[in-house]
This record gives C-alpha cells, structure tokens and sequence, in this order.
C-alpha cells in the first residue's frame, strides 16, 4: 500500500481528479496476465482490489495487492518489462494510459515535477527494502519513512479511497 501513498501524497486535489477522470478499471480473473516479460506495455497500474503474482520465467518472485503500482519502471524507462504480472485471485486494476499520462506531464510542469518526485521516492524504498534482503541494512532502516514524505500520507490515504469509490471497490 506504501506505493500507492507516495504518488497520491504529492499530488494535488485537482491532479487526483484529473486522473480519476482519465483512467478506467479493469477487472482481472485469477490467471489473468496484467504485464507480460519482454511486450511493451502501454498503461500504468494501480491495483485497486485482489492479488497479482510478479513472476520472472514462470517463477514468482513476489505477491502484490491493494495500493501497489505495476508498469512503472517501463513507464519510466520507455522499455518492455522484465517480469509478468498475472492475477492469484479475482483482482480490480486503476488502468491509465502511458499517452495520457505523457500529455499530462508535458503540460503540466507542477503535476511532473509532484509525478516525477514522488516515483523517485518509492523506486528509492523499493531499492532500500532490496538490499535490507541482500544484508547490506539494518532491519530498522528498512522501513523508515522521511518526515517530509508522512506529511501526506493522511490526505495519500484519502485520495486512495476516492479513487476505490470511483470505481465501486469499497
């Protein structure tokens, strides 16, 4: 759920909507295929109910639910990503589109910077939980959250709900 937090906590009120009003939902059944290994993907995702599987050569290698993003490396990076995502259960995505989301961000330099920003922060506790589980980090470290960042994950938690309710998931 953190995930979700970081992106909804640095955006505004009207970038929230902005996003409700372009992005749809897409209903997933258990073995569905989200994200395929090495095919462009076109959208970013944000799992509104249900469980995915992140799988590399058939192998899983996590389970991610409720408030996690998927597609955003690839959105990133413009490259096709290196693992699956298939649904482990009946799931509910947030779906927005890569060519949107790129005319948004082109337009609006407050909602690039606050969009940019806030993928910085959670791809950085993404890479600091990946080395605690390599052994280069204390346990504590893992996850503590900047002060900076907690500021908003009140409202973040809200905008998530409005989001949930715009899409029946509550």
């Amino acid at each position: 759920m953190k995930k979700v937090l970081f992106l909804l906590g640095h955006l505004t009120d009207m970038d929230i909507e902005w996003m409700i009003q372009n992005g749809s939902k897409k209903s997933l059944i258990y073995k569905d295929e989200l994200i395929n290994k090495g095919a462009d993907i076109e959208n970013i995702y944000i799992i509104l109910s249900g469980q995915l599987n992140i799988l590399d050569n058939n192998q899983k290698i996590a389970s991610i639910g409720p408030g996690e993003i998927v597609g955003e490396m690839s959105f990133l990076e413009s490259r096709p990503p290196s693992v699956s995502v298939i649904a482990s259960e009946s799931s509910v995505v947030y779906s927005i589109s890569r060519e949107l989301m790129n005319k948004k961000l082109d337009t609006d330099i407050e909602f690039r910077s606050n969009f940019y920003y806030s993928l910085a922060l959670f791809l950085s506790n993404r890479l600091r939980k990946t080395t605690n589980q390599l052994g280069y980090e204390s346990d504590e470290e893992a996850d503590v959250i900047d002060i900076n960042v907690l500021d908003g994950i009140a409202q973040a938690g809200a905008r998530f709900n409005q989001i949930l309710n715009k899409f029946s998931e509550v």
